[in-house]
């Protein structure tokens, strides 16, 4: 029986035609013509100011940290339920990392708790838009009005998806995308920075090349240039803003097949969900989803790791996502201790997710359906 995985690389366009142009363009390195292109094509896509092309969302999201000036004694509040890099981007500049509890319904960061953490020395709130969902960020952003906090929006599930007929990535003083191999649009490796506040734009450009006016240079504003500020060295290649165009071309194709393919699986798993105890994903009406996943949420961690199992047994590969970070080792060190966020901590003992990828066929997703199905928790 052929093995499902539950990511698989797909090619989606030109994507050999545009790296072999960029080797006969002989120039490989960062800032050629398809990053540009890349970037300027999202800018249009979002409707924003500037966007940087990074080589990952870890790099955008370290940047975000540059341009607010984090340092030592601040604190970021950010979900606990999230990848490591939206805390340790903030945590690198000194940052103590202030979790807060997420949503039973989406997942995302819990907006009725967010004003009461919020102190004196809070510099950023980070939203994650988890599974392509967007957050709450009418009252997250009157929140943070009020006190004058900037937020940065970590969108690396979210592109292309809406909020209230909004952007995703669009909210935020600043935001950042990942083109990371699991992300709907790829290039193996890479990011965005959504640069959406004008003050951030200049300097962005700075930070992202070594910390030098290179940027000034190139457009005859400064006749060399030289080192300014703090920076490093965050431009991907011209092999990966080339791949990366190829799958931003058809962006819309992709976007119809990954529909297909969550509505496959919230249609044909339902009956099976109500009956097992199991919840399926959660999309508000509000909300114009990015179908980056599909998730379950089993009613135990014993029951998940059975419904694990039982599906690797089928030759299908499903797997569970983030363990919340304030229970990590890092975590406990800032004090954090079980059972101070409940809704986090059960994300993380019940939640599975199904393969879900570009080239997933209509046999497999089959397969998939009937060996869930198969299983009564």
């Amino acid at each position: 029986m052929p093995y499902i995985p539950f990511n698989r690389p797909a090619l989606a366009g030109r994507e050999f035609d545009y790296v072999r142009q960029a080797i006969d363009n002989m120039h490989l390195s960062g800032n050629g013509p398809f990053t540009r292109q890349c970037q300027t094509l999202l800018e249009q896509c979002l409707g924003v100011p500037r966007v940087l092309l990074t080589t990952s969302c870890t790099h955008a999201l370290e940047m975000a940290a540059l341009l607010l000036d984090v340092r030592p004694g601040d604190e970021v509040v950010l979900p606990s339920f999230t990848f490591v890099s939206t805390a340790n981007a903030f945590v690198l500049r000194g940052a103590r990392p202030v979790f807060i509890d997420v949503r039973p319904d989406t997942f995302n960061l819990d907006e009725t708790k967010l004003e009461n953490l919020i102190t004196a020395r809070t510099k950023a709130i980070v939203v994650v838009h988890y599974a392509g969902v967007g957050c709450e960020m009418d009252a997250i952003l009157k929140i943070a009005g009020k006190h004058g906090v900037p937020v940065v929006e970590d969108n690396a599930h979210g592109l292309l998806g809406r909020y209230r007929g909004k952007s995703l990535g669009t909210f935020g003083a600043l935001a950042t995308q990942s083109f990371h191999e699991t992300k709907n649009i790829t290039c193996g490796e890479g990011g965005a920075l959504v640069v959406n506040h004008p003050r951030y734009l200049d300097r962005a450009e700075i930070i992202r090349e070594k910390g030098t006016d290179r940027h000034r240079f190139f457009k005859g504003q400064v006749d060399k240039y030289t080192w300014v500020d703090i920076g490093s060295s965050y431009l991907p290649s011209e092999i990966q803003a080339a791949f990366l165009y190829a799958q931003l071309e058809v962006r819309d194709e992709i976007q119809v097949r990954r529909r297909g393919i969550w509505e496959y699986y919230a249609e044909h798993l339902r009956d099976w969900s109500d009956s097992a105890g199991v919840r399926l994903p959660v999309v508000p009406a509000h909300c114009e989803q990015s179908y980056h996943m599909f998730y379950l949420v089993a009613p135990s961690l014993t029951r998940r790791q059975a419904l694990i199992q039982h599906l690797a047994q089928q030759g299908i590969n499903s797997v569970f996502h983030y363990q919340p970070l304030h229970l990590s080792g890092m975590g406990r060190q800032y004090g954090y201790r079980t059972g101070d966020f409940p809704v986090t901590e059960r994300a993380g003992d019940c939640l599975l997710r199904l393969p879900f990828h570009n080239a997933l066929t209509s046999g497999e997703l089959e397969r998939v359906v009937a060996a869930v199905a198969s299983v009564r928790l």
